[in-house]
């Protein structure tokens, strides 16, 4: 292995890692806060990108990389409101069950209405081209943005949830709920707004990866698989499990696939090997505060 596969191999595997945990952090929030695992996640995801497109024609990439989530912020807390909230009450079942047909009622608006091929979602001029050239091979700007939006966010989320009264609130109606309400809080409210953070996290993502990669209605359903695989190997509920979960899925992907042979052809099913592993040896995950 010569230097310039090792290190363009790591960057390439940390940026793919820092999506994931962009992905995973507002799904860990979500389930954390209110025991609800969300399949619904990455579809979120997908309309982040699509909306990023549509609103990137008419006001900029820029605008739109603040817009889009907001956006879908405040779907997923309308949705948290007027339909999640009401099959709270019949148990965990259902909340699976109407998130993961939201999932699918997600897809069908999307390929009605921006259709069922990719859409030609391009990075701005500011992030095209490479950053730097390093032993011959180009690291390219996106990538780099990529990393620095996800850091920003980690340092963000890490920021509001321990320095902030909000944050404390938060914290208090995870653990004493009913302390929070009979104190004056709307904990109701605390949960949506919750649901609605997570659900931008996702179409954050959505709005850097999209055209990075590609943007097309199966985006959702090729991230949704490695997003729980994420959150079970770093610990349900642990958002600092999910970081470095998604690193390490990240760097052990990459550098398989960027091997020849057996590796790359095993690449796909390696994060799947390294959750039963995980289930076998730590059930609770790499930082998971449950032994259960």
């Amino acid at each position: 292995m010569n230097a310039e596969f090792f290190v363009i191999a790591l960057l390439n595997g940390v940026s793919y890692g820092l999506l994931l945990f962009m992905l995973s952090s507002g799904l860990t929030l979500i389930f954390s806060m209110m025991g609800v695992l969300n399949f619904a996640h990455t579809s979120f995801y997908m309309l982040g990108a699509y909306l990023a497109y549509s609103l990137s024609g008419v006001v900029g990439f820029w605008p739109a990389l603040v817009l889009a989530p907001l956006m879908v912020g405040v779907l997923g807390a309308l949705f948290e409101r007027y339909s999640l909230r009401r099959v709270h009450k019949f148990g965990h079942v259902a909340e699976l069950l109407v998130t993961f047909g939201l999932s699918y009622l997600i897809l069908e608006v999307v390929q009605l209405i921006w259709g069922r091929g990719t859409v030609p979602y391009s990075l701005p001029t500011q992030l095209q081209g490479p950053l730097f050239t390093l032993y011959g091979t180009q690291f390219p700007k996106s990538r780099a943005f990529i990393m620095l939006v996800a850091l920003a966010m980690l340092a963000a989320v890490w920021w509001l949830l321990t320095r902030t009264r909000i944050g404390l609130v938060i914290q208090a109606a995870l653990q004493h709920p009913d302390m929070l309400q009979a104190l004056g809080h709307n904990v109701p409210r605390v949960f949506m707004s919750v649901f609605g953070g997570g659900c931008a996290l996702a179409a954050l993502a959505g709005v850097i990866g999209g055209n990075t990669y590609l943007t097309e209605p199966a985006m959702a359903g090729s991230v949704g698989s490695i997003i729980f695989v994420v959150v079970v190997v770093g610990g349900i509920g642990s958002l600092a499990g999910a970081f470095l979960a998604s690193l390490l899925i990240g760097l052990v992907q990459t550098f398989a696939v960027a091997m020849d042979g057996i590796a790359a052809q095993m690449a796909p099913i390696l994060p799947y090997l390294l959750l039963v592993l995980m289930l076998i040896f730590r059930p609770q995950g790499l930082l998971g505060a449950r032994d259960d």
